[in-house]
């Protein structure tokens, strides 16, 4: 779709008007009628596996020299960005440090590349992959890691990736397209690796405003709520309870928000339920 569109536009090449995708969000289209998903997108650190954890441990050693400490308002604005442009942001709000980006980048890179071997599941990833897989559920990975620290990360993990089937989009395949979450370009362009016809850009045509309702996103990221539901997706939103006290109010709001993915429940969203255990 052209990037060029505009709000409410009547495009005379495509004889299709051309919308808001926010006025064409899942409970405006559908109403009242159960929510039906026809497909799923995952990001990945903080709700696949524990690297957050690891991200933190290891910012905080290096800053911890110079006596600061990242706190969880400063980690809320670096979730789901790229790895420099989060690096830029964070040693911008510590302007006093003796440190230049690319310093930073480079140790906390073999800081990083030390400790992934012993990344772990998130409680319920598992059981959840496995049931979308069981029931044909197309699902896609859209994280803002490189393709090098995804391989790095999922290497003890090849087991719960594999379910995907190599439909994984890192920072790399969208790199020049989008600035990172909350623009919604990377899970759009993840919907369209499975097939789906959503188009590239907030703005677009009612059938694709259609087909994005029918995604569901789980993020664990306030930047990721934002971009699911900028690209016209329902969005399950999994934070850390930390970052319950800090986030601020946005028009972007969550369909559901859980404390951990094994409490989600399939069927409230048109999926086949779990089997009794």
């Amino acid at each position: 779709m052209d990037s060029d569109r505009t709000d409410d536009r009547y495009d005379d090449t495509s004889c299709l008007y051309l919308i808001d995708c926010d006025r064409f969000h899942p409970k405006n289209i559908i109403d009242n009628m159960e929510r039906k998903i026809d497909y799923v997108v995952f990001d990945m650190d903080g709700l696949l596996i524990d690297t957050e954890r690891i991200y933190t441990e290891v910012t905080n050693d290096i800053l911890g020299r110079y006596g600061k400490t990242m706190t969880w308002d400063i980690k809320a604005q670096l979730m789901g960005k790229p790895r420099v442009e989060s690096a830029t942001h964070l040693l911008s709000l510590f302007p006093g440090i003796d440190i230049t980006i690319d310093q930073y980048l480079i140790e906390s890179q073999e800081k990083l590349d030390a400790k992934w071997l012993t990344v772990q599941l998130l409680p319920g990833v598992q059981r959840l992959i496995q049931h979308l897989v069981n029931h044909n559920v197309p699902i896609v990975v859209a994280t803002a890691s490189s393709r090098r620290n995804f391989d790095r990360k999922s290497e003890n993990l090849k087991e719960l990736f594999d379910y995907f089937q190599g439909n994984i989009v890192c920072a790399d395949d969208v790199a020049g397209k989008t600035t990172g979450k909350p623009d919604p370009y990377i899970f759009l362009h993840a919907a369209g690796i499975l097939g789906k016809a959503v188009g590239t850009t907030e703005q677009c045509t009612e059938a694709e405003a259609v087909e994005r309702s029918k995604g569901l996103v789980f993020e664990d990221a306030v930047y990721g709520v934002q971009a699911g539901k900028r690209a016209g997706m329902s969005v399950v939103w999994v934070p850390d309870e930390r970052l319950l006290d800090i986030a601020s109010a946005s028009p972007y709001i969550p369909d559901e928000m859980i404390t951990s993915i094994e409490h989600f429940k399939p069927e409230k969203w048109g999926l086949p339920p779990y089997d009794a255990e």
